[in-house]
């Protein structure tokens, strides 16, 4: 279904739409409410979605970025970074993606399956409100980076 500009900005003001896409790494879901994630991925409630974020400025106004690390971080692909708080941010390069969190603003992010188990195209089809130019055929790339850090360390988790 094709949405005019108009529907389009009242959908996005939407903070309890899931969106099913593909991300930087695979087909994930994409929304603003960690409730309606955690829900639909079943998954316990303390554990923390990672915050795909525009810009550096963006993430910025969330942590405080350790200034040893800002550039480390701005020029990062594909790269998740733990901050001391216990929160993961990713800032998204790829332009399909990125196109998506800027309308956003931010976003959480995860895969679209259930915790713990492979991916189903029929359910991640069925938990999605809005489906986002889905591929035929979806090409999987490496997994993430993943970098715990501090003010001084920055240690690779994945």
């Amino acid at each position: 279904m094709r949405y005019s500009q108009k529907h389009c900005k009242i959908i996005l003001h939407n903070k309890e739409l899931v969106f099913l896409t593909p991300t930087d790494t695979t087909v994930g879901f994409v929304s603003q409410s960690a409730l309606r994630l955690t829900q639909i991925k079943q998954r316990p409630p303390h554990k923390h979605f990672i915050k795909a974020l525009p810009s550096l400025s963006v993430l910025q106004s969330f942590v405080r970025v350790p200034q040893k690390h800002k550039n480390r971080i701005r020029r990062a692909k594909r790269s998740t970074f733990v901050f001391p708080n216990g929160y993961s941010y990713r800032i998204i390069r790829e332009k399909q993606h990125l196109s998506l969190i800027q309308k956003l603003g931010w976003a959480y992010t995860t895969s679209a399956n259930l915790s713990g188990e492979s991916f189903d195209e029929l359910f991640a089809k069925d938990a999605a409100d809005i489906i986002i130019k889905y591929p035929s055929r979806q090409i999987y790339k490496s997994a993430s980076s993943i970098f715990k850090l501090n003010k001084i360390k920055l240690l690779r988790v994945r």
